[in-house]
């Protein structure tokens, strides 16, 4: 499977999270960029979730059916063609980090996805109804890690 390359203009791999995006600041999605989609991609989808959430993996950020032709979102908009989802907390779009006081560092994973046939979801999905969705479909993939802790 090839490889996406996905950044942030407002924090790099593996480093904190500035608080504007979180849930105790503005609660705005980070801009973000991608290339290496490949050509015969039908759609993209991005999903942020945190695996360190309690219970289960928290999902943060869905949408599906991002134009494959577009390299990036900006700032607090919604992806280009990009149909978002219910995220954890049962509203429509992004949600900003927002773990439990002193549970240390939670880890937001964003992952792009570029697919070959378009995403079957239903109702509210979960982090493992998306990836078992996914199977099969997946062209190339890209992931980015930020950090936050309260």
């Amino acid at each position: 499977m090839s490889r996406i390359a996905l950044t942030s203009g407002a924090f790099d791999d593996h480093t904190v999270i500035p608080v504007k995006y979180s849930g105790e600041g503005e609660n705005v999605s980070p801009p973000l960029t991608w290339s290496g989609v490949p050509d015969d991609a039908t759609e993209l989808v991005l999903l942020c979730e945190d695996p360190d959430a309690p219970g289960a993996t928290f999902v943060h950020w869905l949408v599906t059916g991002i134009d494959p032709g577009t390299g990036g979102v900006m700032e607090g908009q919604k992806p280009q063609g990009g149909l978002p989802w219910p995220n954890g907390f049962g509203r429509v779009g992004w949600a900003g980090p927002m773990p439990p006081p002193g549970h240390g560092p939670h880890r937001y994973f964003f992952r792009l996805y570029a697919l070959s046939a378009p995403l079957p979801l239903h109702g509210n999905p979960g982090a493992e109804d998306v990836h078992a969705a996914l199977k099969g479909r997946e062209l190339a993939s890209g992931v980015l890690v930020g950090t936050y802790e309260r």
